[in-house]
């Protein structure tokens, strides 16, 4: 299986992260790239650079306005003269009957829904690197591949149209599934992140030719809170084409496979031309933000029983947070996949 990668992804490397009032260092470093790399060195992947594809795909994702804010941010927020190393936003307006501002304070609040994705000098270069990683999986599945996996950084799967959140700018699965688009009259998005695609759910949520799952933990005691329950099921034209199955925090490996079987049966019945994968490692046993527990052996599992899907396949990195066996996870998932081709 190819893998596409860009050393890009360094400019991004957040310091900012607020966890219950606490300031601490973020856990999505740039570190966390080096070892899915050794991860995929491991499973003997092609290594392959990214196409520059420019703004098309981010656009059939993101709004005008948001894109225009991500690319002018930095530039804004350091000419005010008295601002800090990273934006960080105090208003959030919810946009309850709100204007749209035009001051940079302003436009950072309207572009964000919480405080966990800090914007640097070279967050937009990281961030568009992304999503040219993502397109170029993409892509080679659409010239032939039967599978591709795109080392995202940083991660997008909670990013909305115009609004950056939990670590994410610009939403690489959502962009991926969009390309897919060009030759498939169906696409489905099976992410397996610990938690729950709030962003890609939202991007998708009243469109009927994008099926969007998500397997995670239960938001009522963890990120993202106020998304991802079972009820949620699409609206207007995306009715029925939005599946949420949340899990008890610490379920394990069988438990896991089980909600695995459900999200199949769905996508199955979806009967989509390609599959994205939107490949969180953050469900491990081990993982900091310690969710789920799913095992090593398990990861593998996960990957076998995606590649019984038959679909033409894009994995699109996600979470998956600093550990010492983030690595092994990525080679036992896709080792899973391949075996089961």
């Amino acid at each position: 299986m190819k893998a596409v990668y860009s050393e890009l992804h360094r400019s991004h490397d957040p310091q900012f992260y607020l966890v219950r009032g606490v300031v601490k260092r973020t856990t999505e470093q740039p570190e966390r790239a080096d070892r899915l790399l050794a991860g995929l060195k491991a499973g003997n992947h092609r290594v392959v650079a990214p196409i520059n594809f420019g703004q098309g795909p981010r656009a059939r994702v993101h709004s005008p306005e948001y894109l225009s804010f991500l690319a002018e941010a930095w530039e804004a927020w350091a000419a005010l003269g008295d601002s800090g190393s990273e934006m960080i936003p105090n208003i959030h307006p919810v946009r309850n009957a709100g204007t749209y501002p035009t001051h940079i304070v302003g436009r950072l609040g309207w572009h964000t829904t919480d405080t966990s994705a800090p914007i640097g000098p070279g967050t937009w270069a990281g961030a568009c690197a992304a999503t040219d990683i993502a397109t170029t999986a993409a892509q080679l599945v659409m010239d032939g591949e039967d599978a591709t996996y795109a080392l995202c950084r940083p991660p997008g799967h909670h990013a909305y149209r115009d609004i950056a959140s939990g670590f994410c700018f610009m939403n690489n699965s959502a962009i991926a599934a969009a390309h897919l688009r060009l030759t498939h009259e169906r696409v489905a998005i099976l992410d397996v992140d610990v938690h729950h695609g709030n962003g890609t759910q939202g991007i998708f949520y009243e469109r009927g030719d994008v099926l969007t799952v998500s397997i995670h933990a239960d938001p009522v005691s963890y990120y993202p809170f106020v998304w991802g329950y079972a009820h949620e099921r699409g609206a207007g034209a995306g009715l029925g084409a939005n599946l949420n199955i949340p899990l008890p925090m610490k379920t394990g490996d069988d438990g896991y496979m089980n909600a695995l079987e459900t999200a199949a049966k769905t996508i199955r019945a979806f009967a989509p031309g390609a599959l994205v994968v939107a490949l969180g490692l953050d469900a491990s046993e081990h993982d900091p933000l310690a969710g789920l527990a799913v095992t090593t052996a398990g990861f593998k599992r996960i990957g076998a029983a995606i590649a019984r899907l038959g679909l033409p396949t894009v994995f699109v990195q996600e979470g998956g947070y600093l550990s010492d066996i983030l690595g092994q996870n990525l080679t036992a998932v896709l080792a899973g996949f391949e075996e089961a081709r």
